[in-house]
């Protein structure tokens, strides 16, 4: 029986951050800029200008990164408000916009 706990509770508590981590939570902000590709330049640059003005953001906004401590990023949970969450994604949107934006050269004249 006892072995079953020294096994059991690490088990759970390493389940309880699976997914609410911090580190999780921010690598999930970062997008890939490749499905915005198929958007056309003008519609693209109109969703992204919007969504930095939804979240007051600037428009050539990056998803930020905290400084949990090392080694401790996938055990620190995830605190912070869903407000500040979803201003974090929007970064993390926008930032995917902006590159789909550059390699395809939108906005410059040709």
């Amino acid at each position: 029986m006892r072995w079953n706990l020294v096994v059991l509770a690490p088990c759970l508590a390493m389940a309880g951050c699976v997914g609410t981590s911090i580190a999780e939570r921010q690598d999930a902000n970062v997008q890939s800029s490749l499905q915005y590709d198929s958007v056309p330049c003008d519609q693209l640059l109109a969703q992204r200008n919007a969504l930095a003005q939804r979240f007051r953001l600037p428009q050539d906004a990056k998803p930020s990164f905290a400084d949990p401590g090392v080694g401790l990023g996938p055990f620190t949970p995830d605190v912070r408000s869903k407000a500040q969450r979803d201003l974090e994604q929007a970064s993390g949107r926008i930032d995917a916009m902006n590159r789909s934006i550059a390699r395809r050269e939108c906005g410059k004249p040709g």
